[in-house]
């Protein structure tokens, strides 16, 4: 598995260091958004600086997006199609307001393919509200 994070990031013209493989082998295991603080919390003698660094190269290398939620920002993994100059994340994240889960709607899609004079590079859409899960359970 390390072999085929190593040949991801390398894909993404960004150097495989120890770090960051270690975040990316544990984004790549969740299904939500985590913060910064999120993340750190998992990772227990690494420095937060380390770690916000290698956030922020790999969503300048679009190896993952950033999902502003008030004033805390989240981190997921992008698709493969996103690159340096185009993060695809044409998708709505979803901010649950009972469990504070931040999820990605893959189901609800902007279009892409318009005719336009001109280059759109990134959208944020972002939601609040109760997901699946906690109306399911009745939690509203």
């Amino acid at each position: 598995m390390k072999k085929d994070i190593e040949q991801k990031l390398l894909h993404k013209n960004t150097n495989p260091t120890s770090m960051r493989i270690l975040v990316y082998d544990f984004l790549d295991k969740q299904q939500e958004a985590l913060s910064l603080s999120q993340i750190e919390n998992h990772f227990y003698n690494a420095d937060r600086i380390t770690i916000y660094r290698t956030l922020k190269t790999f969503e300048e290398k679009g190896i993952a997006h950033s999902i502003q939620e008030n004033t805390t920002t989240k981190y997921i993994l992008c698709d493969d199609g996103c690159d340096e100059k185009t993060h695809k994340d044409w998708h709505l994240h979803f901010y649950c307001k009972i469990c504070k889960r931040t999820t990605c709607k893959e189901d609800f899609l902007m279009p892409q393919n318009q005719m336009m004079d001109y280059r759109i590079d990134e959208i944020k859409l972002f939601a609040k509200g109760i997901c699946e899960s906690c109306l399911n359970e009745g939690l509203q």
